[in-house]
């Protein structure tokens, strides 16, 4: 089994959802008491986040390589950002890295194009939602992805940054994405990218007319398969770097 690393903190609330999903991965596929070789780097979300704000995302991506190099020094042979938001700078993550960071964008279309769907709504930060490096991303593997209206959008991302960080649940905020959802399914959407490790802790496939892909789960069991399966980074575009 190859050692992962789980780049986290951002947050950890999610970042917990990561160990555990790995560890029943590994429990799932070898049995008994197995669980998973990993190392993890937490950092301080509160530093990221007001670099996020600021647009400071070159020393955003300067904090996260010193981190993920501080997991191949641990030992991890591959790496898992868990976070959507901050693969804006996955490309400046991977330089000189060493080993394959496991692109979460990747892992999700991989994900919808085998369920057999073309049409997607991506929920996620205003980071995610409104820029190419997440949707461009998977527009690349074939997709057309819609977003919320503005004013979605807006509470979408107030509920990730004012709640969901913070480990706060409300069913007012779970209807209200539902009813983002019911929007973007009327839109053409024939499922739903949960585009945030957050969103998870909050929303499911029972709040969806259409499926839902959770991204946290897709990416976190794909690195175990993977590290699992002593698969070295081919040609395709999940790996990057």
């Amino acid at each position: 089994m190859k050692v992962i690393g789980l780049l986290g903190g951002m947050s950890w609330e999610s970042s917990a959802e990561y160990y555990r999903i790995v560890n029943e991965r590994v429990r799932e596929r070898l049995g008994g008491l197995h669980s998973a070789r990993c190392v993890l780097y937490s950092v301080d979300f509160a530093e990221i986040e007001r670099m996020q704000v600021e647009g400071r995302w070159d020393d955003a991506a300067a904090v996260l390589a010193d981190a993920a190099r501080a997991l191949v020094r641990a030992g991890a042979e591959v790496v898992v950002l868990c976070t959507n938001t901050m693969h804006k700078v996955a490309d400046h993550i991977t330089d000189g890295l060493g080993v394959p960071l496991l692109h979460l964008a990747d892992a999700t279309a991989e994900a919808v194009t085998a369920a057999g769907l073309t049409s997607v709504g991506l929920l996620g930060t205003a980071f995610t939602m409104e820029q190419d490096f997440y949707t461009g991303r998977l527009a690349a593997h074939g997709l057309d992805v819609l977003t919320p209206g503005a004013a979605d959008r807006a509470e979408v991302h107030r509920i990730i940054y004012k709640e969901l960080v913070l480990g706060v649940v409300e069913e007012s905020s779970r209807q209200v994405y539902r009813e983002v959802i019911g929007r973007l399914v009327e839109r053409g959407a024939r499922g739903v990218v949960l585009g945030c490790t957050e969103i998870e802790l909050l929303v499911s496939a029972r709040d969806s007319p259409v499926p839902v892909f959770p991204t946290t789960r897709l990416h976190a069991e794909l690195a175990v398969d993977l590290a699992l399966a002593d698969q070295r980074p081919g040609p395709g575009r999940r790996f990057t770097g």
